[in-house]
Parts: structure tokens; C-alpha cells; sequence
């Protein structure tokens, strides 16, 4: 099963991992990085569209309880198909508004539901895949291959509001 997982989900568990450490900072912000993930869930929470897996895996990451963890590695295969019904149902969250932030995706755009899921699954489970080459220890910091930062979708759809990125650009003044 380790050699399983889609090189996909392996890139953004790896990207997770580096926006978790970028957003906390040196030393590390915790009070910020509350502030970031709050946000974050509020606005998937009141349904702003903001069609990012690895944003949404960022929120959800700490939330998330992990229930059928042989079931969620079995989903891993395929990063472009998959059960989102199935992927949603092996997880819950304690937090009631990221319950709400996870249940509004999924109504909505039911496909980032599941690959943040199984992403931030994959990022809280490294010690379960590690062993692949799709682990974050094997793979080099930066692929030429994987360095697409735009993905040609210039529309305004996706975009998270202003307030979000601040909190990631504010981190000396204590506003957010």
C-alpha cells in the first residue's frame, strides 16, 4: 500500500508541511497561526469559494480526526477520482465550525473536500507512507516539475478576501 500514493497528494502533504511551518514562523507564532486557521475556516465555514486544496487542508488539519486510517491510505491511489462520500465519512471533527467549514465544501465542491482530506491525512501520517519515495524526507525541496504557482485560472473565483492574506503577510503589528 506505502508505494501507493499518487505523487500528487505526496507534493502537497509536502506543501502543507511548508505552509504550516511558514505561517508559525521562527519563532514560532502560535497566536498567529490560530488567528490564520480561523479565518481560513470561517470563510469555507460562510462558503466563500476559495478552490485551493492545500488552504483547505491548512485549515482543517488540526481538526480533523482520522477514523478509518487504513481506509483513507486505500484512497490515496488516485488523485483525480475518487468516493468523496466515502473520504468525508472517514473523518470528523470536534470543532463545530470547522464540522461546518468541511460540510459547506463538500456540499458545494465535494472533489476538494476529499483531496484536502486525504492531504492533510498524508501530512498528520508521514510514518505511514514514509518508506515510499513519495515521502517528504526523499523527495528533494524543490522539483523544477512541481514549480507552478499559476494555474492559468485568471478568474476572480478561488481567490481568498483580503483579510485572509493579511494574516499571512502581518506578523510584527499584531493586526489580523
Amino acid at each position: 500500500m506505502k508505494n501507493n500514493i499518487h505523487h500528487e497528494f505526496a507534493y502537497q502533504s509536502r506543501e502543507l508541511g511548508a505552509q504550516i511551518e511558514d505561517t508559525l514562523g521562527e519563532p514560532p507564532d502560535r497566536k498567529n497561526y490560530a488567528r490564520v486557521i480561523q479565518s481560513l475556516i470561517g470563510e469555507y465555514a460562510k462558503g466563500t469559494e476559495i478552490d485551493d486544496v492545500n488552504l483547505l487542508s491548512f485549515a482543517l488539519a488540526d481538526h480533523l480526526r482520522f477514523d478509518d486510517p487504513a481506509g483513507l491510505l486505500a484512497q490515496c491511489k488516485q488523485y483525480d477520482t475518487g468516493d468523496a462520500a466515502k473520504v468525508v465519512a472517514m473523518v470528523s471533527c470536534a470543532d463545530a465550525e470547522a464540522g461546518k467549514a468541511l460540510s459547506t465544501v463538500f456540499g458545494n465542491n465535494p472533489e476538494l473536500a476529499r483531496k484536502a482530506i486525504i492531504t492533510a491525512f498524508l501530512f498528520k501520517n508521514t510514518k505511514r507512507w514514509a518508506d515510499s519515495e513519495n515521502a517528504p524526507e526523499a523527495q528533494p525541496e524543490e522539483e523544477e516539475g512541481d514549480k507552478n504557482y499559476d494555474d492559468g485560472d485568471d478568474d476572480e473565483r478561488g481567490v481568498p478576501g483580503q483579510d485572509v492574506i493579511d494574516l499571512f503577510d502581518k506578523r510584527e503589528d499584531g493586526n489580523g
